[in-house]
């Protein structure tokens, strides 16, 4: 168990002009902070609207100024916590809580818990995040393969979405689509948000056992993490309705 945690903080320099391409970017180590508290981590979020960091810590979710470095809040009783997923516009937040295959529902003003939902049919939900567009919660669950989906005004579980395999991460298009990485089946899935269905499934190969998952909206471009690669994969580019990708060896962008 992790007694401590260092929060690294990186601000960008650079800028993209218009019409032009984009100039290089230079990042620079702005400060470091020692968080301590107790609990492994793993998945974090960030609300710019609060200006906060939610970092989950096994049985509870630490909440942090990241300016000051400083814990501002806790949301405890979230066993085996994997992800937090907010949705602002509702004053919402949810965590997807591996041990007891439940999402806590907070306010996130006041951090308190307002609701826990039971997942039937779900075992080890992992990632989760909202989608705005559908105004649904995905949950991606890893030992289950499957997608619980939630509305996020009534706490519903409306349905429960099966995959290829085990997946990993997901991230949202913002509208109505969202991806998720098939981790042992090196493929990437894409899901219609409002008819809970899966759309399409394209392989990763020769890229091996994807596991993180970015999405620039505006450029509409994915970006994966792959944790093995051979000298033919580095990173993959995807247009939505393609069949085939083509592999780029050394850029990690997928464009969809």
């Amino acid at each position: 168990m992790c007694k401590s945690m260092v929060l690294a903080v990186a601000v960008l320099f650079g800028f993209m002009m218009a019409g032009a391409a984009p100039a290089p970017a230079h990042y620079q180590l702005k400060q470091k902070y020692v968080l301590g508290g107790e609990g492994f981590w793993d998945y974090l979020t960030y609300d710019p609207a609060g200006k906060r960091v939610f970092i989950s810590r096994g049985t509870h979710v630490m909440v942090v100024d990241p300016a000051k470095g400083s814990v501002i809040g806790d949301i405890p009783d979230t066993p085996g916590v994997h992800g937090i997923a907010l949705a602002p516009e509702l004053g919402k937040g949810f965590t997807s809580n591996g041990r007891e295959n439940t999402v806590t529902v907070f306010d996130l003003k006041t951090l308190k818990q307002t609701a826990k939902i039971k997942l039937d049919g779900a075992e080890n939900p992992d990632a989760i995040l909202y989608d705005p567009a559908s105004k649904r919660v995905f949950t991606f669950n890893g030992r289950s393969h499957n997608s619980s989906v939630i509305d996020a005004k009534s706490n519903a579980v409306v349905a429960t979405i099966p995959l290829d395999g085990k997946p990993e991460f997901g991230v949202s298009d913002g509208k109505g689509t969202v991806f998720v990485n098939i981790e042992d089946k090196s493929e990437l899935t894409s899901i219609d948000a409002k008819n809970a269905k899966v759309q399409k499934t394209w392989s990763l190969a020769p890229c091996e056992e994807p596991s993180g998952l970015a999405i620039d909206q505006k450029h509409r471009r994915l970006f994966f993490r792959m944790s093995q690669q051979d000298d033919g994969c580095g990173k993959c580019r995807y247009r939505q309705g393609d069949r085939h990708a083509s592999h780029w060896r050394r850029r990690g962008r997928q464009r969809f």
